[in-house]
C-alpha cells in the first residue's frame, strides 16, 4: 500500500512538472525521420596571399596561427564529415594581376580525410600572392557540388578581395540564390573595417556567421566549432511547421532546420525557449519562387512574449531574384525576466522569432499559395563580449578616487612651485 502511494505521487509530480514547463519543442531531427542520404560537406578555404606573413597573432605570423588551427581542427574531425582544402594566393608569386588572380587550389578533396596528408599539405604553404576571394568561393562551391544535405565553407582571410571582379559579395549572393543549402562562413585575421564590411556581406547572403579571430585558441576554436556545426544540423528534409498570427499560438522549436510558407505581407510567429545563459541565433531564407516586384525585404525579429522587441536581423539579400535572407542573434542577460519555472529546474524565457515580409506580387501572379522560407534555429552557449576595466565601486571607488586627487595636486603644485623658483632666477 505504502508502495503504491509513493508511485501515484510520484506520477503526480512528473504531471505536474511536465504541465508547468509546457510542451516539448519541436527537433529537426526526429528519430522517425528519415536518415541523411548523404554525410555533410565542409571546405576550408585559406588565404595565403603575402599579406599573411603579417606577425601580430601572439607575436606570431598569421599563415603559422593558421596552419595551427587546421591541424588541430583536422585531428579532431569527426570521422562521418568529409572536408576539402582550397587556398588562393598560394602559388604564383610573379606582379602579373591578370594571372595571380587566377591563383587558386585545392589542395585536399572534398571526403573522408586522411589527416597525415592534409597536415602534409597545409604545413607547406607560403605566403605568395593575390588575394582572389571571389574566384576561391565560386570553386569551392563547385568542389562541394550538389545534393540533398546543406554544405559549408568557411573563409579565413586577413584581406579584402584584390581582383574583383568577381566581388566576393556578388558570388555569396550569387550562390545563395542557386538554393538554400549553401552557408558560407568567414573568419577575419586582421581589424580593418573594410575587409568586416566585406565578411559581413559575404556572411550574411548566405545565412553564414563573421568572427574576428584575434589570437590563434579563438581561430582554432571557431574553425572547430563551425566544422561541428555542418554534422549537427544539416538535414535532408526541413521539419515542416506551420507558423502562427500570433506568440502565444506559434510552434514551439528546438534546434534544427523548418520549413514553412509564408503569404505575401504576412507576418508569421514561431517560439523557441531559451535559457539564461545561452544564445538564440536564428535564419531565414525566402525563396522567390513567382515573380514580385523589386521593391522587397524580408525582416526577422526577436520579441518577448510581452510584444517587446529583443533584437532584430534585416534583409541580407538586397538585389538578389531567387532567395533573400536574414539572420539575428540573441543572449537571455540576467536582467531579463524569464518565465516562471517550477522549483529544482533552471529558468526559460520564451523568444518569439516573428518573420515578416514587404514582397508584393506582380500583376498576374500566384498569390494564393505562400512564398517558401527556410527558419535555422540553433541554440549555444553565451559569448559575452569581454568588459571594460573595472575601478571598482562605492567606498573602494571613492577612497581610489580622492588618492588620486591627493597625488594629482601634490605633483602639480611641486612641478609649479619649481617652475616660478626658476622663471625668478632666470
Amino acid at each position: 500500500m505504502i508502495n503504491k502511494r509513493r508511485s501515484t505521487a510520484v506520477l503526480l509530480g512528473l504531471l505536474a512538472t511536465t504541465a508547468l514547463i509546457g510542451p516539448t519543442p519541436a527537433r529537426a531531427d526526429d528519430d522517425t525521420a528519415e536518415p541523411p542520404a548523404e554525410p555533410p560537406k565542409v571546405e576550408l578555404v585559406l588565404d595565403v596571399s603575402g599579406s599573411m606573413r603579417a606577425r601580430d597573432i601572439d607575436g606570431r605570423s598569421r599563415i603559422s596561427v593558421a596552419q595551427q588551427a587546421f591541424n588541430e581542427v583536422v585531428d579532431a574531425l569527426p570521422d562521418e564529415t568529409q572536408l576539402g582544402i582550397r587556398v588562393l594566393g598560394a602559388t604564383y608569386r610573379g606582379k602579373d594581376k591578370k594571372q595571380g588572380c587566377l591563383d587558386t587550389q585545392q589542395i585536399v578533396p572534398v571526403g573522408q580525410v586522411d589527416r597525415t596528408q592534409a597536415k602534409a599539405a597545409v604545413a607547406t604553404l607560403r605566403p605568395t600572392g593575390f588575394t582572389p576571394v571571389g574566384l576561391a568561393l565560386r570553386s569551392a562551391a563547385q568542389d562541394l557540388g550538389t545534393g540533398s544535405t546543406a554544405r559549408r565553407i568557411v573563409l579565413i582571410t586577413d584581406g579584402e578581395d584584390t581582383c574583383a571582379p568577381p566581388d566576393p559579395c556578388e558570388v555569396a549572393r550569387e550562390l545563395a540564390a542557386q538554393g538554400t543549402k549553401l552557408v558560407v562562413d568567414t573568419l577575419g585575421l586582421a581589424p580593418d573595417e573594410k575587409v568586416r564590411r566585406q565578411l559581413l556581406c559575404i556572411a550574411g547572403a548566405t545565412g553564414g556567421t563573421y568572427t574576428a579571430a584575434q589570437s590563434a585558441d579563438e581561430l582554432t576554436g571557431r574553425i572547430k566549432q563551425l566544422v561541428d556545426r555542418a554534422r549537427d544540423t544539416y538535414t535532408a528534409t526541413p521539419t515542416v511547421v506551420v507558423g502562427a498570427a500570433g506568440c502565444g499560438n506559434g510552434p514551439l522549436l528546438g534546434p534544427g532546420v523548418y520549413t514553412d510558407r509564408e503569404a505575401f505581407s504576412e507576418h508569421r510567429w514561431y517560439r523557441v525557449p531559451v535559457r539564461p545563459g545561452q544564445e538564440l541565433r536564428a535564419s531565414i531564407s525566402v525563396a522567390l519562387d513567382r515573380p514580385v516586384n523589386p521593391d522587397y525585404g524580408v525582416l526577422l525579429r526577436a520579441t518577448a512574449a510581452d510584444g517587446r522587441e529583443l533584437v532584430r536581423g534585416v534583409d541580407a539579400g538586397s538585389g538578389r531574384t531567387d532567395v533573400i535572407s536574414a539572420g539575428l542573434r540573441w543572449s537571455a542577460a540576467e536582467e531579463d525576466t524569464p518565465d516562471p519555472a517550477p522549483s529544482g529546474t533552471a529558468a526559460t524565457r520564451t523568444v518569439c522569432l516573428v518573420v515578416s515580409n514587404s514582397l508584393a506580387p506582380r500583376p498576374g501572379t500566384e498569390a494564393t499559395l505562400g512564398m517558401p522560407l527556410e527558419l535555422t534555429v540553433d541554440v549555444v552557449a553565451a559569448s559575452p563580449a569581454p568588459g571594460g576595466p573595472d575601478l571598482g565601486r562605492g567606498w573602494a571607488l571613492l577612497l581610489l578616487l580622492t588618492l588620486a586627487g591627493l597625488v594629482t595636486g601634490l605633483v602639480a603644485g611641486l612641478l609649479t612651485r619649481w617652475w616660478v623658483a626658476t622663471w625668478r632666477e632666470n
